[in-house]
């Protein structure tokens, strides 16, 4: 399987997949994804993380009609996921498509997410409770 784009993860051997962010020391913040300077300060002290693969659902909702240029399944689920331990929340896809399945404060755990033939994204699916 291929990224769908470089350098926003790793693919790991065992199927698994880690977000690569940035930390500057000098805003003590994590980002996504990983750019030369910090998003919140400007500071070049940005150096490359792996960031947490677990969290929580921040919101959430489900996209029911295709975006431009894109043809996989509808409906996704589309939400924020807060990272554990760092604070930090991504805008994310979802592998849970009903938002009556979903609720605040739920565990999530990272996949991979196959978006076109071969093609890998990630996501974040409910961890069960």
């Amino acid at each position: 399987m291929e990224a769908i784009a470089a350098g926003l993860f790793e693919l790991e051997g065992d199927g698994s997949i880690v977000l690569i962010g940035g930390f500057s020391a000098i805003s003590g913040r994590h980002h996504f994804p990983l750019g030369p300077v910090c998003p919140f300060t400007g500071a070049d002290d940005v150096e490359p993380v792996r960031l947490p693969q677990d969290g929580h659902l921040w919101a959430w909702t489900a996209v029911t009609h295709p975006p431009p240029g894109y043809d996989g399944p509808v409906p996704y689920g589309f939400g924020v996921v807060e990272l554990d331990g760092i604070g930090l929340r991504l805008v994310t896809r979802l592998t849970e498509s009903d938002p009556a399945r979903l609720h605040e404060g739920q565990r999530m755990t990272l996949v991979t997410d196959e978006v076109a033939d071969g093609v890998a994204t990630w996501a974040f699916a409910p961890l069960p409770e």
